[in-house]
């Protein structure tokens, strides 16, 4: 008579209880390895892929300005035009936050805060901002030459582009710096919930939802914005140096907003958190 194998044996977990693990709720510690681990990855890679890569970025950024361009030259007549038109306004950050292309706004997350927990990578972050923001600049370049020196854009959204760039730097110093300010917040936090979603579908969503604020309001990001100034100027409606007037502020604004407001209180979140923690076993 055969034995009978009394061994149990465990089944495999089913691939649903995986998948629903995986979806638990990330705490503000788990989030942040994975700000720091990105950041990481990004220190480690040559100054010529950070460029090409922020190259790409600026370029990329110009699809923001072109969708809000045309979406306000298809809607100027509507009570709502800035409402709708600035609904296309993402479309620049969806395209280089999923795609993992270097924007210097990003920046003012992932690598800062890696430094605040690795002190020796504060020259390597000061080398990628060094690298990533001109390079930023002369994507948004290109794709401003492209909109002012090709016909493959219609010539009435090229003429709102440009008056959009004109209302841009329009405004005093201070206000395109505190402007800058929240738009830097918003991109930054931007970035750290993505870090914290589970799906593209869920970082497209939160990418637009935030951006679409920054858009709205019409606070000052250093490099979408660009795009639209390069383009006044390239069009002859202000000098470059009512460009650079803008930018600098711009620039302090979006660094201050990304660092102060999101970076460093996020990794305070996690530092007190933990201690807390170890405090309380």
């Amino acid at each position: 008579m055969p034995k009978t194998n009394t061994n149990k044996i465990e089944e495999p977990k089913s691939s649903s209880e995986g998948k629903q693990k995986d979806l638990q709720r990330p705490s503000a510690e788990d989030i942040y390895e994975q700000v720091a681990e990105n950041a990481r990855l990004e220190l480690q890679r040559p100054s010529i892929a950070l460029a090409l890569s922020g190259f790409g970025a600026g370029a990329f950024m110009g699809l923001s300005a072109l969708g809000t361009a045309i979406g306000f030259a298809l809607v100027n007549d509507s009570p709502h035009a800035r409402i709708l038109s600035r609904m296309f306004y993402p479309l620049g950050f969806i395209a280089v936050i999923i795609g993992r292309s270097q924007l210097f706004t990003e920046n003012t997350l992932y690598p800062v805060a890696l430094v605040l927990k690795e002190k020796r990578q504060l020259l390597n972050t000061l080398r990628l901002w060094a690298v990533v923001l001109p390079a930023n600049v002369l994507g948004a370049f290109a794709f401003a030459m492209l909109a002012t020196h090709t016909s493959a854009i219609e010539p009435t959204f090229v003429s709102t582009m440009s008056e959009l760039g004109g209302k841009a730097i329009a405004h005093p110093a201070s206000t395109v710096f505190w402007s800058g300010v929240i738009a830097g917040w918003m991109i930054a936090l931007a970035a750290w919930l993505v870090s914290a979603s589970h799906s593209i579908t869920g970082s497209v969503m939160v990418i637009w939802m935030l951006t679409y604020v920054v858009g709205l309001g019409d606070f000052a990001h250093c490099i979408a914005s660009s795009c639209e100034i390069i383009t006044t100027v390239l069009t002859h409606h202000a000098p470059w140096v009512a460009y650079f007037h803008w930018f600098g502020p711009a620039v302090l604004g979006n660094i201050f907003g990304g660092v102060c407001l999101v970076t460093i209180l996020e990794y305070g979140q996690v530092i007190y958190g933990s201690d807390s923690a170890e405090k309380n076993q």
